[in-house]
């Protein structure tokens, strides 16, 4: 990892394996220069042909709608979700990701909240109730991020009809 190898080796693996971005972006940000190498070790193609920054044109309008749902409904969605996800071995993913724990994707709710279990540091049931109460969270900042969009159309769950719906 780039913490292990310093940032030393992350300039050097930028430089020759990404010498497009190299060139262009900025190379004293370890983080974006880390996801740069992510994504050309990943995809084969620089992070600068995803980032284009010109707006197609579409022949086609787009319409954006919104579900939403009542704040209590919503959290006990997501606290069932979260009960079916331990049930089909989430804990046992988390111990087989454990010595990976340091990685970017593995610092997000539930894998947090768990390897804190896997460590002795809180119990199984305080590790339950901290992704539940971190995913509510989560939830509200994914809502207020959404609302913002001026061009989204809101519609609770129950209004919607997708008896019809063609994808």
């Amino acid at each position: 990892s780039f913490v292990e190898m310093g940032f030393e080796w992350l300039y050097s693996e930028i430089e020759k394996k990404d010498p497009l971005y190299f060139s262009k972006r900025e190379i004293k940000n370890p983080q974006r220069m880390m996801r740069a190498l992510e994504v050309k070790l990943s995809t084969g193609k620089s992070i600068l042909e995803f980032q284009s920054g010109k707006k197609k044109n579409r022949d086609f309008n787009i319409i954006k709608i919104g579900l939403e749902l009542p704040k209590n409904e919503l959290n006990t969605r997501i606290d069932q979700r979260i009960e079916m996800m331990l049930e089909s071995g989430f804990l046992e993913e988390a111990r087989s990701l454990y010595s990976f724990r340091k990685l970017n994707a593995l610092q997000t709710v539930g894998y947090r909240e768990l390897f804190e279990f896997i460590e002795g540091k809180i119990s199984y049931h305080e590790a339950v109730e901290k992704i539940k109460i971190n995913t509510h969270h989560y939830a509200k900042r994914q809502m207020t991020w959404f609302k913002k969009d001026q061009d989204v159309i809101w519609k609770h769950l129950d209004e919607m009809d997708f008896t019809n719906l063609r994808l």
